[in-house]
């Protein structure tokens, strides 16, 4: 299902286990993706569960399992799992683990400690939630990702002005609906986890970290792989157990933000999928397992190895963003990207405009003018090599 960016390695790991290449895409990538389609043995396009099943009914195709790739469609994917009578997730929980709001009437089912929200439909009706949750408050979409129109309400004087707001979200779908949330201060985590008939193995978590301590509403500053060690590792890993079993996460991965303060441990999200970023290249580069392989098997019913045996790293992992977080502009160079490469534990740059190009103010995944995935042998030194790059790299960008 929507095999595509981070999901694109489902498919060499489909066809190393033996099996046709067969994708259904739910959105249109001609313009974000266009050569999504490669590697398809056959490629189908529909975005109703119902007519996805014709479609591979009609063709004869044996199907083994339903597989979701990408945020965007793995509520469609447990549909079709359950009308192909395959194995997936709890399809009744499915808009739970896609929609923000279906996600918060979960967790106030399950009694999971979540933000107080208010559900809006409007924008005209933000301002009022708002005042009446207090501040800071936090509004998103109900659909998207990569913190596509996520934004911070620090006070009433942020009401203003909300002409700015985001009206499609990452995957260029309109956006109808918002939450306005208490904001959460606290360490923000990442945590991943595979699922095979509802057993759950932590594979990794991650810390959000910030460049000071003031409130934010876009996480990535820097981004660190951290161990059993950490203070909060026990009570998060606990409290997402509990997530993953409220939400019917059954099979195969799962991506959990969830943010600690001093009264306990939020829920932020959570999606039955593989993670973004630099988490899965890490799990394959330095650890042993097989990431595209191991959910394959547990969508096919399938007992994978790393239940069975320690999920281990040959090396602590981190990732940055070089952020514009001033005014918008014209990019004229990015300064120090020589030397980065010749640091040690480099794993990979990543550069999103060229000289020529307008930046706009980093406020997502997808305006990230410089990002660096990196690896060391401990945190420390993780940290180190992040501060390094830091001091060896600039944006010039020409404002006004």
């Amino acid at each position: 299902m929507d095999p595509t960016l981070t999901g694109v390695g489902y498919k060499a790991a489909a066809r190393d286990l033996g099996f046709l290449v067969v994708s259904l895409y739910t959105c249109d990538y001609t313009a974000t993706a266009p050569g999504h389609a490669e590697g398809d043995d056959l490629s189908y396009y529909a975005d109703d569960p119902d007519q996805a099943v014709r479609l591979v009914t009609e063709a004869g195709l044996p199907v083994r399992a339903v597989v979701p790739a990408m945020e965007v469609s793995t509520h469609l994917a447990d549909r079709i799992a359950e009308l192909l009578n395959l194995p997936g997730n709890d399809h009744s929980l499915a808009s739970a683990r896609r929609n923000k709001a279906a996600m918060r009437e979960r967790a106030r089912q399950a009694g999971l400690r979540i933000p107080e929200f208010h559900l809006v439909n409007s924008p005209y009706d933000i301002a009022s939630a708002a005042r009446d949750i207090g501040f800071p408050a936090i509004l998103k979409p109900t659909s998207g990702a990569g913190s596509q129109g996520v934004t911070l309400l620090p006070d009433a004087e942020a009401l203003r002005d909300l002409s700015g707001l985001e009206t499609h979200d990452a995957f260029d779908m309109p956006i109808t609906e918002w939450l306005v949330e208490r904001y959460i201060r606290g360490r923000q985590f990442s945590v991943n986890f595979y699922s095979f008939e509802g057993e759950h193995r932590l594979v990794d978590m991650w810390e959000f970290r910030q460049p000071d301590d003031r409130d934010y509403d876009f996480p990535i500053w820097d981004n660190v792989q951290i161990d059993a060690s950490h203070p909060d590792w026990q009570r998060v890993e606990r409290y997402v157990r509990e997530v993953l079993d409220a939400y019917g996460i059954e099979r195969g991965p799962s991506h959990t933000e969830v943010k600690c303060s001093e009264d306990g441990v939020y829920l932020l999200e959570v999606a039955a999928r593989l993670p973004g970023g630099p988490m899965v290249g890490t799990w394959a580069d330095h650890g042993n397992i097989r990431p595209f392989h191991e959910a394959i098997r547990c969508f096919l019913g399938e007992r994978p190895a790393m239940f069975d045996t320690p999920v281990n790293f040959s090396a602590r992992c981190g990732a940055l963003a070089i952020r514009n977080d001033e005014a918008p502009g014209t990019l004229v160079a990015i300064h120090g990207l020589d030397a980065v490469h010749d640091l040690p534990g480099i794993d990979e740059v990543l550069v999103s405009y060229q000289p020529g190009d307008h930046v706009p103010v980093t406020r997502d995944d997808l305006t990230i003018p410089v990002g660096a995935y990196v690896s060391a042998a401990d945190g420390d030194a993780v940290l180190r090599t992040l501060a390094a790059i830091r001091s060896l790299v600039s944006l010039e960008i020409k404002r006004g």
